[in-house]
C-alpha cells in the first residue's frame, strides 16, 4: 500500500518542522490476507498534546483502540471478500496476523460472525478507492464508493468488499465515553 506519512511539530525555538517523513513504522501488507493492508499513521491513546514527543506508531504491539478522548487515524485496504472464501485461506493465520497487525482493534473481532466488530469509538471513514460494503445488525448493508463517507458511533458492523478489486478506505477513530 506504501502510505506517505508527513509529521511536523514546532522545534525548540517555536518553529514548524517535519519530524518525519516516510511510510509509517507500522505498516502491514498482510501475507494470510492477500491484498489486506493497514498503515496505522498516528494515535493518541488519550486527549491529544502539542508536545513533540515521541512517535506513537514506533512502538510494535501498542493498542491501536483510543481511550476515551483519544485518536487514532489510520489507512485500511480490504481485498475482495473473494480472498477469503479462496481454499487457500487459513483463518487462523490470518486472525494471528491481524492481532499482531491491529492490536486491540482486532480483539473486538467477533469470532463467529468474521469481520463483525463493535468499538468504543466514534468513527469518521473515507472511501478513498475502490468500493465497499458496511453491513450492520441484520445484515443491512450501505454500499460505498470513492469520496462516500461514514460516521459510525459505537454501532456494531463489518466491512465487505464484494467487488472484484481492493478498496481503501481511512478512519480516524476518537475513543468515547460509555
Amino acid at each position: 500500500m506504501s502510505v506517505r506519512r508527513v509529521v511536523t511539530a514546532k522545534n525548540t525555538a517555536g518553529k514548524s518542522v517535519v519530524v518525519s517523513d516516510g511510510p509509517s513504522p507500522r505498516e502491514t501488507i498482510f501475507t494470510h490476507t492477500p491484498g489486506f493492508a493497514a498503515a496505522p499513521i498516528w494515535m493518541n491513546a488519550a486527549m491529544p498534546s502539542l508536545s513533540a514527543g515521541h512517535d506513537p506508531m514506533s512502538v510494535p504491539g501498542t493498542s491501536l483502540l483510543p481511550g476515551p478522548g483519544g485518536t487514532t487515524f489510520i489507512v485500511v485496504t480490504f481485498p475482495p471478500d473473494s480472498v477469503m472464501m479462496s481454499p487457500d485461506f487459513d483463518p487462523a493465520k490470518a486472525g494471528a496476523e491481524h492481532l499482531s497487525a491491529t492490536p486491540g482493534i482486532a480483539e473486538t473481532f467477533e469470532p463467529d460472525h468474521p469481520g463483525m466488530h463493535t468499538t468504543p469509538t466514534v468513527d469518521y471513514a473515507v472511501v478513498l478507492d475502490g468500493e465497499i460494503w458496511l453491513e450492520l445488525d441484520d445484515g443491512a448493508t450501505v454500499h460505498l464508493k470513492q469520496r462516500d463517507t461514514v460516521v459510525q458511533q459505537g454501532a456494531r458492523h463489518g466491512w465487505r468488499n464484494k467487488g472484484d478489486r481492493p478498496a481503501t478506505l481511512a478512519f480516524v477513530l476518537v475513543g468515547a465515553a460509555a
